[in-house]
């Protein structure tokens, strides 16, 4: 890595783990600060480089990491690290997303990673989605869309906290037709564009085992729509998504050219919390082209809608709420 990255270094965005171990190779990890200190050291070595962009508090998912990291020496390695230029900005990963809401909370982390793909919304706030893919996907676990998810997607979003996916492809098994929970298979891009349209998302990470991998990845950039549309693939869980927006745009087109998603995205943050309005979900909302006020209450954006949302509801609470 440290080879290909050579040259190309300012072209780069960083995400570099504080607290991972690769102790007789095996991925761990650790809190004991000499250990902590010699692993981050060593990457930066290895990647011949002088600085990471964001320096990761790794793997937060329980009440014990989180005191083990914000209560103790740990934080404040990492706040030196910024400190000295060493890293640019101080993120966190976890996969609870109420332990993830809680690190957001601290004011320290600027940057989230978090596992994001339609299985994993599904399942409970208190289910460990590690242990969870390590077996089959168990469907009568994924009841509905977790509001603690939604929650904290919301909630990045209104403090402009990015979010960057882990588990975009849950492991592989959402592209296998023998693994998916879903009615088929879904695809590379299918699960990047869901993870891409949730609130607070800036960024899909996948991982690839070949060139051939990485090529299929990065053409999502050049998709056309229909091959970006995931509601087909998870059609079989269609009363389990009843009535929340999943930012999917088969209400579109909308003859008053409302970007029904972004209304919907926008009224969901802020009706997790008011003071939302006034901060910068506020004025978003205000620069949209069109807004709630715009609909003309036609019916066609919910006879196109694959989960029974109502449409015309949100925009008009979306006119109660902003005021526009």
């Amino acid at each position: 890595m440290g080879k290909a990255l050579k040259d190309r270094r300012e072209k780069m965005i960083i995400q570099g783990h504080i607290g991972s171990t690769d102790i007789n190779q095996q991925y761990d990890i650790s809190r004991d600060m000499p250990t902590v200190k010699k692993y981050f050291e060593n990457l930066l070595i290895d990647l011949g480089t002088d600085y990471i962009d964001v320096g990761m508090l790794f793997f937060i998912d329980t009440e014990e990491h989180f005191d083990a990291v914000f209560h103790s020496d740990f934080i404040k390695y990492a706040q030196q690290l910024k400190q000295s230029g060493t890293i640019r900005a101080i993120g966190a990963s976890s996969h609870n997303p109420v332990i993830a809401k809680k690190v957001v909370e601290t004011g320290i982390v600027e940057l989230l990673m978090f596992s994001v793909n339609p299985a994993f919304d599904m399942v409970p706030a208190n289910t460990d989605v590690l242990d969870y893919l390590s077996k089959a996907f168990e469907k009568e676990k994924m009841l509905k869309i977790d509001e603690k998810r939604l929650e904290l997607y919301r909630f990045c979003e209104q403090l402009n906290i990015p979010i960057t996916v882990m588990k975009t492809f849950g492991g592989g098994k959402l592209l296998s037709k023998e693994h998916t929970p879903f009615a088929s298979a879904l695809t590379s891009k299918q699960c990047i564009h869901y993870a891409l349209t949730r609130p607070g998302v800036a960024s899909a990470l996948v991982g690839c085992q070949s060139r051939a991998e990485m090529l299929e990845a990065i053409s999502y950039i050049n998709s056309k729509e229909e091959e970006l549309d995931f509601t087909a693939a998870i059609s079989s869980m269609n009363e389990n998504f009843k009535g929340n927006c999943v930012y999917c745009n088969h209400c579109l087109p909308c003859p008053s050219n409302i970007d029904i998603a972004a209304v919907n995205k926008y009224l969901d943050i802020a009706l997790v919390d008011q003071t939302a309005v006034d901060k910068g979900i506020g004025r978003h909302y205000k620069e949209l082209s069109s807004h709630g006020s715009d609909c003309i209450e036609c019916g066609s954006c919910e006879s196109k809608c694959p989960f029974s949302v109502s449409i015309i509801h949100n925009m008009k609470k979306a006119v109660e709420v902003f005021s526009v």
